[in-house]
Parts: structure tokens; C-alpha cells; sequence
């Protein structure tokens, strides 16, 4: 979605995405069932806790126009990501924007039951938008395409032996990050393999790929939080010449 504004300018170099990483973004609402909030139209009249520069929150406008809410009637706190899950948790306000794992996480750490935990993943409320890429320079690209393609093709099977194997690559996260938390950091990658790369366009198209008319409708939506001067293409912000057969890229 930056890549998309970036291009935006002519003056820009004309690098494009090579490789989709996240195929549905973590971009969510996050609240607790003791809200009675459970659709996005249950915002209105509600405290939305969302920290300005937080990804998620700068999703608001699209979230908005697609489920038609009347966001006059959502009160926005601003607020530091340090305090966003544990005021969620307290009750001081409704619910809260944030990457959705990274949050339910948060928020178990704050004693709340991950049972208790309301996920509305923007993706699934109307959201076209996809997640992180791989982006390479176009010189290199031009001049290493054999290197580039190599390069996908590992990230790929990484990827892919990630999804058949969490723990194996926790493992391997472990022996470099030994103070990290193995258990919060599986439970962690579970929820964004369940979410955010194993999805019904992945398990039937395959790892790495976009949809072309979906990164359209995405330009466009991008549109309503970001002024265009020279709205970009999808041809001008992916290629698919550096990725490996659609058989090879499939989740087993």
C-alpha cells in the first residue's frame, strides 16, 4: 500500500512488488465480547481506541465507506501503542485498531481470555488490500533476473515448510532471538498463517501471487485516505515474471 502512494509519483524510480507476502493484511478492529460489538456498524456510538500512525488505523476511511458507517458516531482516542491493548482491556474504551495478531497477543498478556477476543479482520468487512511484498530494484531485476527469481523461489519454500511446520521454525527463530518467548512467539505465527497467508485465494492459487482486478479495486480504495496526482496502475506495482510455477507455489 506504501509501494502504491510511492509510485504515485513519476519522479519515483519504477521499482514493483515481485512477491506477495501477506495475502490478507493484519490491518483489524479488535474488541472484547463483553462489548456487544460484533459487526462494524456496532462501532457507532462506541470509543474507538486507534493510535495515529498505527497501519491499521489509516485503513479507518476505507473501513468506513465500506460498511457504510457513520463515523461521526465513532469517538476516536488517540493513543500510544503501549497503553492501546491494556485500555482495551480495562474497559476505557470500546475497541481498538492494531495488527490483529500482534494485539490478541497483547491483550492475552493483559489477563483477557483469548475466547473473550473479537477479530474483525478488515479483509473480511470490505477491504481489498493486500499485505506485505517483496520489492526489488528494477536495475537489479533487469540485470539478475535468474538471482531474483532464486531468491523467491527459497523465500517461497521457507514459507511453505513454515506452514507445514511451525515449531521447527520457531526452532530456528529461537537460536537466533534467545530472549524471545517460544510460546507467545508460536501461538504468534499460528494465528498469521491461519489469517494472513494461508487463505482461500492462496490454497487455490498458490503463495506469492496477487489477483490483478483485486490490486485494482485496492488503487482505487487506497484512493479515499490518499490523494492522487498520478493514480498508478496494477501493472505499474506488480509483476509476476520472477515467480515460480503456480504447482510449485501451492499449500499443502
Amino acid at each position: 500500500n506504501s509501494l502504491i502512494k510511492y509510485r504515485d509519483n513519476p519522479a519515483n524510480a519504477p521499482i514493483k512488488a515481485v512477491m506477495m507476502g501477506y495475502d490478507t493484511p493484519a490491518f483489524a478492529i479488535i474488541t472484547l465480547k463483553k462489548t456487544g460489538i460484533s459487526k462494524p456498524k456496532d462501532l457507532e456510538g462506541r470509543v474507538l481506541g486507534a493510535p495515529a500512525p498505527d497501519g491499521a488505523y489509516a485503513q479507518w476511511p476505507i473501513f468506513v465507506d465500506a460498511n457504510k458507517i457513520d463515523a461521526s458516531k465513532v469517538k476516536i482516542e488517540n493513543l500510544g501503542f503501549p497503553v492501546r491493548e491494556p485500555m482495551l482491556a480495562q474497559g476505557k474504551v470500546d475497541a481498538i485498531t492494531g495488527f490483529w495478531f500482534s494485539s490478541y497477543m497483547n491483550l492475552k498478556a493483559n489477563g483477557v481470555a483469548g475466547d473473550d477476543i473479537v477479530v474483525m479482520l478488515m479483509r473480511d468487512y470490505g477491504l481489498d488490500l493486500y499485505g506485505n511484498v517483496i520489492i526489488a530494484n528494477p536495475e537489479f531485476a533487469k540485470s539478475n533476473p535468474k538471482a531474483l527469481a532464486g531468491f523467491i523461489r527459497a523465500t517461497l519454500k521457507g514459507i511453505q515448510d513454515t506452514i507445514a511446520s511451525p515449531d521447527t521454525a520457531i526452532d530456528s527463530l529461537m537460536k537466533r532471538n534467545q530472549i524471545a518467548k517460544r510460546d507467545v512467539e508460536l501461538e504468534r505465527l499460528k494465528l498469521a498463517i491461519s489469517r494472513n497467508y494461508v487463505t482461500p485465494d492462496v490454497k487455490k492459487n498458490g503463495l506469492g501471487g496477487v489477483d490483478m482486478a483485486r490490486l485494482s479495486r485496492s488503487i482505487d480504495q487506497i484512493g479515499l485516505t490518499f490523494k492522487y496526482t498520478n493514480k498508478p496502475k496494477a501493472d505499474d506495482i506488480f509483476t509476476a515474471e520472477f515467480l515460480p510455477a503456480k504447482e510449485t507455489r501451492l499449500v499443502k
